[in-house]
């Protein structure tokens, strides 16, 4: 057998960059830098990283913790374990946490779950996210035993939690990194219930409080997700916008105040739609090469992508492309639609070389016997 490498189209030399979507980073557009200690910025339907500035920095995550509580709370609905007309209890410790942002929740009483999470995104309530705690786990510990478990389960590797809400407590950790894809998580597993993050204020026990997040009401692309600030770690947030059938996930931790953080928010998501866009190169079955076929029941097998690929590029770099089909040739029968028999290897100026991989797209029978034998003879013929 061979080793067969066979130039593209153009349109196939784009398409193997979609594995940006597996964590291979998108190619160099204009730089940009922020005053945020730590940042990263992530498009959601690729997954490519666009920025990451100390991203996998531990620090104290404050109110984004309670994306973590707000998750559980969207699972359990998701799962039917709870209802949005459910009513949780109030404990005389939730009602006495009035440390920071609070719902304001009267002890004893009973809260529907859809305040809580009204409570919780909106108005940031550290007692909400406890009242929460509570109504689902029965005890604290219990539901930060449960939002422990949720990371690991999630992938985010570097988070750690010590309670539902994020007050200063130096074994609660998460990275840049983490809050972004439990951002992602939150948006894609939940579409649902999403909608919440965007709403821009909430009464209740006659008190008015707007959403802490400041982009809401300077972006209208923006539709969520949190703020937070600590002493320790800064202002910081956890921001999402749809542009164009596009969506952003921009997190900034330990900027200075809340005008640079929304400031720097604005800025930091203006460079990734205007520096970056998305294409469409290839729908999943596209064929890209043909292969030979040795002792197989038809001459060639088509070669192809087995998902959708959709690239994150710089608008300026996605005709700059070059790509080759490699695969060992002629390849021996039988074939399975769906098997792996080759890769795609794309190259462009100030990007390493990267690969995705190419399946059979149809099933090729192995010959039969006399096939084979005349198949033989004559690669025995044609070789004398």
């Amino acid at each position: 057998m061979t080793l067969a490498a066979r130039p593209l189209t153009a349109l196939a030399a784009l398409a193997f960059l979609a594995t940006s979507s597996l964590g291979i980073a998108a190619a160099r557009a204009e730089t940009i830098d922020t005053t945020a200690t730590e940042a990263y910025v992530l498009d959601f339907d690729t997954g490519a990283v666009l920025l990451d500035k100390n991203a996998e920095t531990q620090i104290q995550p404050a109110s984004l913790s309670k994306l973590m509580t707000v998750y559980l709370l969207f699972d359990a609905l998701k799962k039917g374990e709870v209802k949005l007309d459910d009513s949780f209890p109030v404990s005389k410790e939730a009602w006495a946490l009035n440390e920071g942002s609070t719902m304001f929740v009267g002890i004893g009483s009973q809260i529907r779950v859809e305040d809580l999470i009204r409570g919780i995104i909106v108005q940031s309530g550290n007692d909400a996210c406890l009242v929460v705690a509570e109504g689902l786990a029965g005890t604290e510990e219990t539901f930060v035993e449960r939002m422990n478990a949720k990371a690991k389960e999630l992938g985010l590797k570097d988070s750690q939690f010590d309670n539902p809400h994020g007050l200063e407590d130096p074994k609660q950790l998460m990275t840049a990194h983490d809050v972004a894809w439990l951002a992602h998580h939150l948006i894609a597993d939940f579409p649902e219930y999403y909608h919440y993050f965007s709403e821009k204020e909430f009464v209740f026990n006659g008190i008015k409080q707007g959403n802490r997040n400041p982009l809401l009401y300077k972006d209208p692309t923006v539709d969520g997700l949190k703020t937070g600030h600590l002493s320790i770690s800064g202002y910081s947030v956890a921001v999402s916008a749809k542009r164009d059938g596009r969506r952003i996930i921009t997190v900034l931790i330990g900027t200075h105040s809340m005008q640079e953080r929304s400031d720097e928010a604005a800025k930091v998501l203006d460079w990734a739609f205007r520096e970056y866009d998305n294409y469409m190169v290839a729908k999943a079955g596209s064929v890209l090469a043909d292969a030979p076929v040795w002792m197989g029941q038809e001459a060639t097998v088509p070669l192809a992508v087995g998902k959708d690929l959709l690239v994150t590029l710089p608008r300026a770099a996605h005709d700059k492309l070059t790509a080759k089909a490699v695969f060992d040739g002629p390849i021996p029968a039988p074939i399975t639609a769906g098997q792996e028999v080759g890769k795609v290897v794309i190259s462009a100026p100030g990007m390493a070389d990267m690969e995705v991989p190419l399946v059979a797209s149809k099933e090729v029978p192995k010959l039969g016997f006399f096939g084979r034998m005349f198949a033989s003879l004559k690669h025995y013929i044609g070789g004398a």
